[in-house]
């Protein structure tokens, strides 16, 4: 790595602040510093002992390694004159680690095993290693059309434009964002560590470890002004179907705008963004429309809604619940859940904690600290767990937990529901699952346990049945009043694609080859029979165990744009996924994920359709899924080289 006299965020290293730094430095994370000294000196003994550091608790950060305070302050003096001698130039002694060192790093950085493969994908994190060289130009212009301008639609537009082809976005809301442009509701933010959310092509100087939905908005709707995609974007635009035409090798896009007026749009290209949980999950609630106070979904929170002093229940316990109750409860009268399931959910000890201003700045300066941050987050909030989740046939007690680490994390969480219910220890019967942990998404405890011991608020176990002459009525029977209803009920996550009518080759209809709630794809992306068809965060994408959406989002579109760059170089007019591909590689999903926790017997989770297949998450390790779209393999494809007569093509 060489000095430069500008960083990627603009800062000259000439003008650099070197009392903030300073502070950033002493404020910094040691295991995140003791890399950058490994790769700034060469030194090793920064790695053995006595600075290696100690394992952290939990999903703590461990700022502190562990070492004692003289420990510490070693490091932190060495970092500070470390960090200066490359400011002023000196390049670093190890810049670029094998995999095999970086793993071992890594390693030493959590104070637990990595895996040795795992170094490939932390090089590429760090940006180690030269960009590719630059994709071939299309022999005649191709023209693509993005549905959806959320993370994936402007992931999407972003690599299309890196691979410089035509582009237009469609979305149905008046500005980019997705569902952070329609989630506002209070308490309302992200459960993925703030790095990993980030686009790796823009990192940004986030304020909190864990931003709250105004942040990520607001960097959304930056990135996509920074990008120019504001000027290939109609907004107020919903896709209502997509259509393979056969004779022009072209898509055919219907688009009704809120005006009424519908067009047809023809692309040589689809990519499909409109993400996996958008469509709201509405319980059927007898005698609900009958209420006369509000009733909001969570995912179409009014800004006029006024909760101070009302009556308020809350239908769901599930993510948005949980950031929403602790959000509000404090300014209700009164507040009654309805929570038909239990949750497990995880100590958050960065929740609403901000990122130190000295801290956000050496992030800026000195980007090789940044990147060891992202690594530990990744690793603590993504793949650590993985190799835990794998059901034992041997496991005697499997109605507790699938093996032996899997209960001790029963174990665990359990003394810290415990501990947080504190005096109200009659509560943990109707909070405690009982199914094993990770079986469904292990949410993170932004002060649920705390706001159900108010004197205010009850929790009632069991769902909202019916609403009869203005009160709510449970399943046990139990009756409350309420002036205001929120449906913290989530999205129809098995309803993939379901917001348009997609037809493919052969008049193929993607609904039915999906059997309803059946969606498959190849690596997430690719389905037979629709050429030149793209799903971003399509089924088997999302990641259960942990992870960033956006990562894994960002390794489709590497894949998508891979497969495009082979459709340009072999000059053909179509490409599309083997049928016996995308068989095998179905069973080999659906294999994986039988032998993991979220199809344990008796679990029931928004991951799996009506006939129990896991159809939302993936199976595999992240940096597993992000080996397998590095590049697109031409026997998995069919590309399709027949001549186009261009009056057709463009009549179609």
């Amino acid at each position: 790595m060489t000095a430069q006299k500008i960083t990627t965020s603009g800062i000259a290293l000439d003008q650099v602040d070197r009392a903030k730094l300073r502070d950033g430095i002493d404020r910094a994370n040691i295991p995140a510093l003791l890399m950058c000294l490994v790769q700034l000196t060469g030194d090793k003994r920064w790695i053995e002992s006595p600075f290696m550091p100690r394992r952290g608790r939990g999903l703590d950060d461990n700022d502190s390694g562990g070492l004692g305070d003289d420990l510490q302050r070693a490091i932190r003096v060495a970092a500070y004159d470390a960090v200066i001698a490359w400011i002023d130039g000196r390049t670093a002694a190890l810049p670029r680690p094998t995999n095999k060192q970086l793993a071992e790093m890594l390693s030493v950085a959590m104070s637990e095993p990595v895996p040795e493969e795992y170094g490939d994908i932390v090089a590429s994190s760090l940006g180690l290693d030269p960009p590719a060289a630059p994709p071939a130009k299309p022999g005649k212009p191709l023209r693509a059309i993005i549905i959806g301008g959320g993370i994936s639609g402007i992931c999407a537009a972003m690599e299309l434009g890196n691979l410089g082809i035509a582009y237009h976005l469609y979305e149905k809301n008046s500005d980019f964002g997705g569902t952070w442009w329609e989630n506002r509701y209070p308490g309302c933010g992200v459960d993925t560590p703030n790095l990993t959310y980030t686009f790796a092509s823009r990192p940004t100087d986030w304020t909190r470890y864990f931003p709250g939905q105004p942040e990520i908005e607001k960097y959304l709707l930056d990135t996509a002004r920074e990008r120019g995609l504001y000027d290939n974007v109609t907004f107020g635009a919903k896709v209502e179907r997509a259509e393979w035409i056969v004779d022009s090798k072209l898509w055919k896009v219907t688009v009704a705008k809120a005006d009424g007026s519908k067009s047809e749009q023809l692309a040589d290209i689809v990519i499909s963004a409109v993400g996996l949980l958008n469509i709201p999950q509405i319980p059927v609630i007898p005698g609900i429309h009958s209420f006369a106070g509000r009733v909001v979904h969570t995912s179409n929170w009014p800004e006029d809604i006024e909760l101070a002093g009302k009556r308020v229940a809350v239908i769901g316990n599930g993510a948005s619940a949980m950031q929403v109750v602790p959000a509000i409860a404090d300014e209700v009268a009164a507040m009654t859940i309805f929570a038909r399931s239990k949750q497990w959910a995880a100590p958050f000890p960065q929740f609403r904690k901000p990122v130190p201003e000295g801290v956000r700045y050496l992030m800026q300066v000195f980007p090789l600290y940044r990147g060891w941050v992202e690594q530990r987050m990744s690793w603590t909030f993504n793949d650590r767990v993985h190799g835990t989740l794998f059901r034992d046939p041997e496991w005697p007690e499997p109605k507790r937990a699938v093996n032996e680490i899997n209960d001790g994390h029963r174990e665990y969480f359990t003394r810290y529901v415990k501990e947080e219910l504190g005096d109200r220890q009659d509560l943990l019967p109707l909070v405690l699952p009982d199914y094993p942990p990770f079986a469904k998404r292990m949410l993170l405890d932004n002060g649920w346990y705390r706001t159900l011991r108010k004197p205010h608020v009850t929790l009632i176990p069991d769902r909202l049945a019916e609403v009869r002459d203005g009160k709510l009525i449970a399943g046990t029977g139990e009756e409350v009043e309420a002036d205001v209803i929120i449906l913290a009920t989530g999205f129809q996550a098995s309803n993939v694609l379901g917001s348009y009518d997609v037809i493919g080759r052969e008049g193929r209809v993607l609904r039915e080859f999906w059997e309803g709630d059946n969606a498959s794809a190849y690596l997430g992306t690719l389905v037979p029979g629709f050429p030149n068809f793209f799903i971003l965060l399509g089924p088997n994408v999302g990641s259960g165990h942990g992870g960033s959406m956006i990562r894994n989002i960002e390794s489709q579109a590497h894949y998508a744009m891979r497969i495009i760059e082979m459709l340009i170089a072999e000059g053909a007019s179509s490409v599309e996924v083997r049928e016996e591909v995308y068989n095998d590689y179905v069973a080999r999903l659906d294999a994986a994920h039988e032998k993991l926790v979220w199809t344990h017997p008796g679990t029931e989770n928004w991951y799996r359709n009506s006939r129990g297949r896991v159809i939302a998450i993936t199976p595999w390790r992240n940096d597993s899924f992000w080996r397998m779209t590095r590049t697109a393999s031409r026997d998995d494809l069919e590309l399709g080289r027949e001549q186009v007569d261009e009056k057709a093509e463009r009549t179609a």
